[in-house]
C-alpha cells in the first residue's frame, strides 16, 4: 500500500472507530514530543475533522526536544482549524513525586514514572473533554522490542500506527509534509536528562531492528530476540491466577 493511501486509511480507521462507540468521544487527545511518531499520529488525527487537542507535556525537556513539539503544534494549529494545543509543565510535579519516594529511588523506574505522568495527564484531559487518549507507538516498539514504558506510553485508547514500521512512519511522515527537522531528528523517548537515543539505549538501529523482526538469519536476530524477551511482559496480557472449579 503507497504512503498515500496508508495515510486515508488510518485518517478514516480513527473516524470509523469514533463512529462505532456506544457512547461516541467527542474529541481526540494526543502527547507530542518533538518526534516522528507523535508527530505524524497527530497529524491523522486532526485529519479526521474532530476536534483534536495536542498536549506538550515537559518534564526536564531537552530545549531541542521541545523546540521540535512546539514547532509541530504550531504547524498543526496552521493547517488544521480543529486543533488546539497545550503546554502542561509537570517538573514541579515530577519533582515532587522524585522527593516523596527519595527512600525508593531508582533511575530506571523514575524514568519511566516520566511517561506514567504523562499518561496521567492525557486521561485527565481526556475526562475532561469527553476524548479518547491517541497512542503514538510504532509495530517495532510495541510488538517487536516492546519499547515503551508500561502504563505510560503504552497506556493509550487507540493505536492508529502500530501495525506500521518505523520506516514506514518515516514515508508517512514525508506523506504529510511533517516538518524536515523532525523526521531528519535521531530517535528518542524523551525519558532521561541526558537525552539519549533510541539506538544508543537498544544498541540497533530501527532499520536493524525491522530486518531482525523479519529475518531469522539476520545477523541482528540473536540481538533483537534478546532484546525482545526482556520486555516480553508488557505485550503479553495480564498473568491472572485462575481458580480451578
Amino acid at each position: 500500500m503507497k504512503a498515500s493511501e496508508k495515510v486515508l486509511f488510518i485518517k478514516n480507521w480513527i473516524s470509523n472507530y469514533i463512529d462505532s462507540m456506544p457512547s461516541k468521544a467527542e474529541s481526540l487527545v494526543i502527547g507530542i514530543s518533538g518526534g516522528i511518531d507523535s508527530s505524524v499520529s497527530s497529524t491523522l488525527s486532526a485529519m479526521t475533522g474532530l476536534r483534536t487537542i495536542v498536549l506538550s507535556m515537559p518534564i526536564k525537556q531537552k530545549s531541542n526536544q521541545h523546540d521540535l513539539s512546539q514547532k509541530h503544534l504550531e504547524w498543526l494549529k496552521t493547517n488544521f482549524k480543529n486543533v488546539e494545543g497545550y503546554t502542561i509543565k509537570l517538573d514541579n510535579l515530577f519533582n515532587e513525586f522524585q522527593s516523596s519516594l527519595s527512600n525508593f529511588d531508582n533511575e530506571h523506574g523514575m524514568a519511566n514514572s516520566r511517561a506514567r505522568l504523562r499518561m496521567t495527564t492525557l486521561y485527565q484531559v481526556a475526562a475532561a473533554n469527553k476524548g479518547i487518549v491517541v497512542g503514538t507507538g510504532n509495530k517495532v516498539e510495541d510488538f517487536g522490542v516492546g519499547f515503551y514504558t508500561k502504563y505510560g506510553d503504552g497506556g493509550v485508547d487507540i493505536s492508529p500506527i502500530a501495525d506500521c514500521n518505523k520506516t514506514e512512519v518515516w514515508e508517512l511522515g514525508k506523506e504529510l509534509k511533517i516538518l524536515d527537522e523532525i523526521i531528519e531528528a535521531p530517535p528518542t523517548d524523551g525519558l532521561w536528562d541526558d537525552g539519549r537515543t533510541d539506538e544508543g539505549q537498544l544498541g540497533l538501529s530501527y532499520r536493524e531492528l525491522e530486518e531482525a523482526m523479519i529475518n531469522e538469519n539476520s545477523i541482528n536476530r540473536d540481538k533483537y530476540l534478546k532484546i525482545r524477551k526482556i520486555n516480553l511482559h508488557k505485550m503479553e496480557p495480564i498473568p491472572v491466577c485462575k481458580i480451578p472449579n
